[in-house]
C-alpha cells in the first residue's frame, strides 16, 4: 500500500489512486416475537447490469457444528442465486457470525479486500436479510461509482431491515 504524498509546498496532502471509501450501515430492528434468531445478512455490490461486482458481508450462524450454519445461507435467496451458491464458506474477510438487533457498520475502502478495484459506474449495494421463523427482505441502494462528493443514501426496510444507510466518500 502506498503512502500518502504530502505537498509542503502547498500544504496539500494528496491521497494515493483508490482511497475512495464506502462505509454501510445496517439496522437489524428488535422484533417482539415469540421465537427471536438473529437474522442471516448478505451485502454485496451489483454492477448496472445486474452482475455482482463484489461480496461485502455475509453474516451467518458461524458456531454450528461443521458446515451446519451454511446449511441456511439458500434462504438469502438472491444473494445465494447471484454469487453465494459459487462460493465456498467462510470466505476471508467476509464471513462473520450473525449480529443481534441495532446499528452495525462496516467500511471498505477502494483496492482493499473485499471491494477491490470497482471501475468507474453506476451500482446498487444490496443488503438482504433472512431469519429461521421470521421472513426475509432485500433493499436496494444505487450510487454511483468513484464518488466526486461525499454522499449518502437511505433505504428503510419494514419487516427483517430496519435503515441501510450507504456513505461514499472520495
Amino acid at each position: 500500500m502506498r503512502k500518502p504524498v504530502i505537498l509542503i509546498a502547498t500544504g496539500l496532502i494528496a491521497t494515493p489512486a483508490g482511497a475512495q471509501e464506502l462505509s454501510v450501515n445496517i439496522e437489524i430492528p428488535r422484533l417482539r416475537v415469540a421465537e427471536y434468531h438473529n437474522p442471516y445478512i448478505a451485502v454485496w455490490v451489483e454492477d448496472a447490469s445486474g452482475k455482482v461486482a463484489a461480496n461485502l458481508d455475509v453474516w451467518y450462524d458461524v458456531d454450528l457444528r461443521g458446515e451446519e450454519g451454511t446449511k441456511w445461507l439458500p434462504d438469502l435467496r438472491t444473494w445465494w442465486r447471484r454469487t453465494g451458491r459459487s462460493l465456498k464458506m467462510p470466505v476471508d474477510g467476509v464471513s462473520g457470525p450473525t449480529q443481534a438487533p441495532g446499528q452495525h457498520r462496516v467500511d471498505f475502502k477502494q483496492g482493499a479486500r473485499p471491494l477491490g478495484n470497482l471501475p468507474p459506474g453506476s451500482y446498487k449495494l444490496r443488503v438482504e436479510a433472512a431469519r429461521e421463523v421470521g421472513g426475509r427482505e432485500i433493499l436496494t441502494v444505487p450510487f454511483q461509482w468513484p464518488p466526486a462528493a461525499a454522499k449518502t443514501a437511505t433505504a428503510q426496510g419494514k419487516t427483517e431491515l430496519g435503515a441501510v444507510r450507504l456513505t461514499v466518500k472520495p
